[in-house]
């Protein structure tokens, strides 16, 4: 039987959008990401905010730094996504850092994530040699480790981060941060020829798509995309539900 992940993939291609937990009260969170769902998201990842999320552009770490004084937990995060799946049944990946895991109980966290309703983890700073443990966690709780691929990622060791993947794989496509930008860096479309070849995985791409171009590229090679810091600035800045709506169909190459 199909999990959520695959049945979204089933239905063609991947317009997905991150938000940082606590950046903004639980029913704002609530109302944006139905904002961006009514502009054709149709998978969420939602971050646990950290102290030093070393893979993230100013962008995102501003929204972190407005949660974490909060004093935003891991379970406030579970919290939204647990009032959010009683509402929907879009797919739901938790984004994190492994630190936030690692200083509780990774068991207890990941069944209470499974319980709350999230389908996968992606945890950005945890490489696949060192995810034995993770590994057969998600693995008892039914839950998708996602796994990174980078623009250095050499083809020889591919298959090995492949094998342990499951949903999807998300193609980090530039070095360096996530940001705001307009345009997909040179070569994506050769890596994704690479990935190709080893794997049936769908591929999302992300990192800095900004534009309707840079999605429309990603998707011409890969079965999705992620849209981030363009969300989050744009809540920055006073959007509404609606401008959000707005942003997510002017992005959306669905809409061309």
């Amino acid at each position: 039987m199909m999990n959520r992940i695959e049945k979204t993939f089933q239905q063609g291609k991947v317009f997905a959008a991150y938000l940082t937990a606590g950046d903004g009260t639980l029913n704002q969170q609530l109302e944006q990401i139905h904002a961006l769902i009514a502009g054709g998201v149709n998978l969420l990842e939602i971050g646990i905010p950290f102290s030093d999320p070393i893979a993230d552009g100013v962008v995102i770490q501003r929204a972190m730094q407005r949660s974490l004084a909060k004093n935003t937990t891991v379970f406030d995060a579970l919290t939204l996504i647990k009032t959010l799946r009683i509402q929907t049944q879009i797919p739901i990946i938790l984004f994190t850092y492994y630190n936030p895991i690692l200083a509780l109980s990774e068991q207890h966290i990941l069944a209470q994530a499974q319980q709350a309703g999230v389908d996968g983890i992606l945890i950005i700073d945890l490489p696949f040699f060192e995810a034995h443990d993770h590994l057969q966690t998600c693995a008892q709780l039914n839950l998708d480790p996602i796994m990174v691929i980078a623009p250095n990622t050499l083809p020889a060791r591919l298959p090995e981060i492949i094998q342990h993947a499951r949903g999807f794989l998300y193609y980090a496509c530039r070095a360096g941060t996530t940001g705001v930008r307009q345009q997909l860096p040179n070569g994506v479309d050769e890596k994704l020829k690479q990935i190709k070849q080893v794997t049936d995985l769908p591929v999302i791409v992300g990192f800095g798509i900004a534009s309707r171009a840079a999605s429309r590229a990603a998707v011409a090679h890969a079965q999705g995309f992620v849209v981030g810091s363009y969300f989050i600035q744009a809540i920055e800045n006073g959007a509404s539900p609606e401008q959000l709506t707005a942003l997510a169909r002017q992005i959306n190459p669905c809409e061309d």
